[in-house]
């Protein structure tokens, strides 16, 4: 009876421990897709991707990035980059947005998915000119440091898009279409 006790306790004592580690498997998953993608992904281990008639894309990046590189050590420049970008999420977040995906200096959302939205274009603006008050804010701190800093340049459009699950290894929920390249562009 102890032997048996002791090896209840010790199940569920583990028991426990997977869950643990599944609850965080499972946020790890809601922090790099949707929820709802995440989800399916669970069920199917696949996503089909879906269109979306109306997003509002924002595209960001830095202008004169190249310049201020040369002039920071590798670790300096990650961190003023995580500086920006943790701003951005923030934004992003407050107005409902889906953060999509950063590529060196250019960061990229949408408003109107993976959930649609009436207001996602307005959202989406709102957004950007909160971003660019947000980096006018970071470049007085940074030149009355002395510091080198960045511009930002910020391009929205809104159209169709097709949103989907890419990959196996390290998987990155991304949207395309016109509207995507005409946001890139426009920045």
């Amino acid at each position: 009876n102890r032997i048996r006790k002791r090896a209840n306790r010790d199940l569920a004592a583990k028991n426990e421990q997977i869950e643990q580690e599944r609850e965080r498997a499972d946020a790890l998953l809601r922090n790099i897709l949707p929820e709802k993608t995440a989800a399916e992904l669970k069920i199917n281990n696949a996503v089909k991707p879906q269109r979306y008639e109306s997003v509002t894309v924002l595209f960001s990046d830095f202008k004169g990035f190249t310049r201020v590189a040369e002039l920071l050590s590798p670790e300096e420049l990650v961190q003023e980059l995580d500086e920006c970008f943790r701003c951005f999420d923030s934004i992003v977040d407050k107005y409902g947005l889906e953060k999509i995906k950063t590529i060196g200096d250019a960061y990229m959302c949408a408003g109107g998915l993976p959930e649609p939205s009436e207001t996602h274009a307005l959202d989406t603006v709102r957004a950007a000119l909160e971003m660019q008050r947000e980096m006018k804010r970071i470049i007085q701190s940074k030149i009355s440091e002395g510091k080198p800093y960045f511009e930002m340049r910020i391009g929205v459009h809104t159209g169709p898009v097709v949103a989907g699950v890419v990959g196996f290894r390290k998987f990155a929920y991304d949207i395309w279409g016109d509207t995507v390249n005409t946001a890139a562009r426009l920045e």
